[in-house]
């Protein structure tokens, strides 16, 4: 695992956990590495200090955080600090799919038409109702800005196959 300073082009810096710089830059060629502020995907690396263990130090590894993105877990999970971290993932991937099957459970699907009936409803043009849809960045940023509450629908990896 590789612990990336992060900096979009607004200026927010983040850190972010990949698997391998070689993960770094393929999600980062597929838009997939966006600010959790702004929600730019332009993003570079920002500067960042080694890391350097002193004497006292050495020979204790501290795991990482759970990763943003990691490969699926194969079925038979290690012991030790890893195999906790991907029971953890786990249990959040779990956790985000129950929390998407409800909202698509209760809410209506208004598909790209989302910014413009979130914005009806929010200037009372329309009975306030559960939605989720489709949306720009650029639209999500701007309803945002415009006081509108809105977040992402939770999107697993095994999602986008």
């Amino acid at each position: 695992m590789i612990r990336y300073a992060l900096r979009c082009d607004r200026d927010h810096e983040f850190e972010s956990w990949f698997q391998s710089s070689t993960a770094y830059d393929q999600q980062v060629k597929r838009k997939l590495v966006t600010c959790p502020i702004c929600g730019s995907a332009k993003v570079d690396k920002a500067i960042m200090a080694p890391r350097i263990v002193g004497k006292k130090g050495r020979g204790r590894v501290t795991p990482p955080p759970e990763p943003v993105t990691t490969a699926a877990a194969p079925e038979a999970a290690p012991s030790g600090p890893t195999s906790l971290l991907m029971a953890q993932e786990k249990e959040l991937r779990t956790k985000l799919k129950e929390l998407r099957d409800h909202i698509v459970k209760i809410a209506d699907n208004v598909g790209e038409r989302f910014a413009n009936e979130a914005r009806a409803m929010h200037y009372g043009d329309k009975e306030h109702r559960p939605i989720y849809g489709e949306a720009s960045p650029e639209e999500a940023k701007s309803l945002i800005d415009e006081g509108i509450e809105v977040s992402p629908l939770p999107t697993l990896p095994e999602d986008r196959n």
